[in-house]
């Protein structure tokens, strides 16, 4: 076989055609994997939900999209999961809430039973530092330092530094602050209230 020549043109042609050839591959792969993925997501997020509300025998009984806007002007969006028992009882919701952490997003989920309490928490996604800001997967829970479980964020939930009653996570503020702004602007989506706080809750509520 006839070596080809070392031209601009070959060189061009060469690196198009493994250009190709690698796009189409990682195409097949990404789709072969997106089912996947997608259920994983969704078997992860049923099982949160579950360990938000404390209970394992639960149904969605109806799931709400809450559009709000916060003081600068950015559009926030949560995902209300409606739960009750297995006896058709209202249990209260699951509310998927994200802000801006320190190291990217922070999504939470919080289970809110009917009265507006918080029965428990868990991160569905973050990017902050681990063995700092990481720590806000347990550093809120029940018996922590910052216990938020059982309380009602009427009044914004913050950390003592800024005035509030949370110890926040040490060294990690900004995390702290970000997941109980998480927390409060859920709790705001959940109860419908369209005039939180500009800077502990967003405002402007649209229900779809």
């Amino acid at each position: 076989m006839k070596k080809l020549e070392s031209t601009l043109l070959n060189m061009v042609l060469v690196l198009t055609s493994v250009a190709v050839i690698m796009g189409g591959i990682l195409a097949l792969v990404n789709h072969l994997t997106e089912g996947p993925i997608a259920e994983q997501k969704a078997s992860a997020l049923a099982d949160g939900i579950k360990t938000v509300m404390c209970v394992s025998d639960l149904t969605v009984a109806a799931t709400d999209t809450v559009k709000q806007t916060d003081a600068k002007g950015k559009e926030l969006t949560y995902i209300i999961y409606n739960v009750c028992d297995a006896k058709g009882d209202d249990l209260g919701a699951a509310v998927e809430s994200t802000t801006g952490g320190f190291g990217g997003d922070l999504k939470v989920l919080v289970g809110f039973d009917t009265e507006g309490s918080i029965l428990g928490y868990t991160l569905l996604e973050h990017a902050e530092t681990p063995g700092l800001g990481a720590k806000a997967d347990s550093w809120f829970q029940k018996g922590q330092k910052g216990d938020i479980i059982g309380k009602t964020p009427v009044e914004p939930l913050t950390v003592s530094k800024d005035g509030g009653q949370i110890d926040a996570i040490t060294a990690s503020t900004i995390t702290s602050r970000a997941f109980l702004l998480a927390v409060n602007n859920a709790y705001n989506a959940y109860v419908g209230d369209p005039n939180a706080d500009a800077e502990t809750g967003a405002s402007k509520q649209v229900k779809n």
